[in-house]
């Protein structure tokens, strides 16, 4: 990357915490180890943060947008502020422009910025996050978990190990 982000998009689950499927339970909201010191360091830095994150469990009907609500302000409360949040309540055949590998929610988050996506990075740990990123016209950038398949790896952009190392291959801390 030639230039450093104006802001940081960041997929909640799997990259902000540890990700409990279709979880309603603010109580099993778990940061992952090193993230609050990471966006700590990027708000410090003048940097604006937002979450973006599909939540199918609301179409699925396995958890209520109030739930997911109450989850998002425990993130908050663990990891925050965050400038803006996106959610797509929507599953993955509704079509709709939000859903993560569509860039709606991206493109939305810049809007809300005042940026263009070109001056925005996101960073999420599946290959639909990549691919918004990209559809979006933005940086992308692939954290892999345990869940992240080869080919996601293999097709990312930008691979990092964990959320600090991320951010220095956006920022150029520790190139050479």
């Amino acid at each position: 990357m030639s230039c450093k982000p104006k802001a940081v998009l960041l997929d909640r689950d799997g990259t902000l915490v540890v990700d409990v499927p279709y979880n309603g339970d603010p109580g099993r909201v778990e940061a992952i180890p090193g993230v609050a010191g990471v966006l700590d360091g990027l708000r410090a830095a003048g940097l604006p943060l937002g979450v973006v994150t599909n939540q199918s469990g609301i179409a699925r009907g396995l958890i209520t947008r109030e739930q997911v609500d109450a989850v998002n302000a425990r993130v908050d409360e663990l990891l925050g502020p965050f400038d803006l949040w996106e959610l797509c309540p929507h599953g993955p055949d509704s079509g709709c422009v939000c859903r993560k590998p569509a860039p709606g929610m991206i493109l939305n988050a810049c809007e809300q910025l005042g940026l263009d996506p070109s001056e925005v990075a996101f960073i999420g740990d599946i290959g639909t996050d990549v691919e918004a990123a990209a559809a979006a016209g933005a940086i992308g950038v692939l954290v892999p978990t345990s869940v992240t398949r080869q080919e996601e790896i293999d097709a990312a952009p930008l691979v990092a190990t964990d959320l600090a190392s991320a951010v220095n291959l956006l920022t150029g801390e520790g190139r050479r």
